[in-house]
This record gives C-alpha cells, structure tokens and sequence, in this order.
C-alpha cells in the first residue's frame, strides 16, 4: 500500500539529500568523464532528449553523450547501433552515463526511485493503470529496472511501473536502491543497444491493435 505522506512529502527530502551528496562525492569522476566524453565523442558532452514526467509534463534528461553524429551521404543519422561508439558502449554497460540525471533530480523534475522516464511519443499508448506512473516523479532507477530492465517486455515493464505506484514506501525505495547498487555493480540485466532488445512501445502497440481488428 502506498504511503502518501512519504510520497508527498519525505520521498523529496531523500532525493534532495542523497543526490547532493552524490554530487559532492562524484564530482571528480563526473568531470574526469566529461572530459573524456568530450575526447572520444566530441561536443556536446551531455545528450538532451525531451521524455515525460510527472503528469504528463515534458521535460528534459540529461545523460552523458554515448554516441556520435555520424551521417549518411544524405546527410542523414545512422542507426544508433552504428553511432554507438566503444567507450559509449562502457558508459551505458556501467551506467555511468545516466549520472547527470542527478542534476534533473536536484530541479525536481526526477527522482532517485520511479518509473523511467520515457518519450513523448509514447503518451497516447498507455493503458488506465499504467497511467499510474504518471502520478509519481520519473526515476533514476525504479522497480522495473530491478526486475528485467529492458530484458521485460512492454507489458511487464509497465505492470512493474504501477505495482510501484500502488506501494510506494521509503523501505521500498531503499530496497529498489540497494539492488540498483548491486545490480550495476553485476552488469544485470544491461543492454547497450536497447533498439535490439524490444520495439518502440508505439509501434508495437499499434501492430497489436492493427492485428485485433
């Protein structure tokens, strides 16, 4: 059952104070790897993307750039598996690479604990009780990233984003980031070209229904 006072009020106060220790204590590794970003990947260090959050609101992530800009002869983007450089590779692998969403996190756009944020496009594809996610912060880690990550299909997935929204508690929160921990030390459940483990929710989605009818 879902503690509403901590979700209302104690789930910031933990976010604000963990993530500004996190800062004060990973400040050297963060500017060693964006300096090193900026070496074998060029400008910008930090990838922007614009993914929904809370209430359906947009707002923009921040993550330490993994790829390049490579482009065809018509000057179009490559596929991400063809952009996606060695040292890219490493940072995603680790997870290092999702750090500076530490700084969405400190503007209250983010949580250390909720379900990811994901894109836009996908706003219209979600059923009324995955809509659950929505009632919370997106976090840097969550409960389905302890139980499959992008190995889970959409549908679990997202039943895993709502079964969270339902039980929010601090005990919860520091289960699910004792585990992230342990996890990312382990490399569980990692894959680095996500484009290669599911389909887009969007399009998947609207194969299903085109199949129903």
């Amino acid at each position: 059952m879902r503690d509403t006072f901590y979700a209302r009020h104690g789930k910031r106060w933990l976010d604000l104070t963990l993530a500004l220790i996190a800062l004060v204590l990973l400040a050297p590794l963060l500017a060693i790897l964006a300096l090193l970003v900026r070496i074998f990947l060029g400008g910008p260090i930090l990838f922007r993307q614009h993914r929904t959050g809370f209430g359906k609101q947009p707002f923009t992530i921040l993550k330490f750039r993994t790829m390049t800009d490579a482009r065809n002869e018509h000057g179009q983007l490559l596929p991400d598996s063809h952009r996606l450089t060695r040292f890219g590779k490493f940072l995603r692998a680790t997870s290092l690479d999702e750090l500076p969403e530490l700084f969405n996190i400190l503007k209250g756009e983010m949580s250390l604990v909720g379900p990811r944020p994901l894109l836009p496009r996908y706003d219209a594809y979600y059923s009324e009780r995955e809509n659950l996610r929505f009632e919370l912060l997106p976090g840097l880690t969550g409960w389905a990233q302890i139980n499959g990550r992008n190995d889970l299909p959409w549908d679990a997935r997202l039943e895993c984003d709502a079964y969270y929204a339902e039980n929010v508690s601090f005990w919860l929160d520091v289960k699910i980031l004792l585990l992230t921990f342990v996890k990312v030390l382990k490399r569980d459940n990692v894959q680095v070209d996500t484009t290669l483990v599911v389909p887009y929710l969007d399009e998947e989605r609207q194969a299903r229904s085109a199949c129903a009818s």
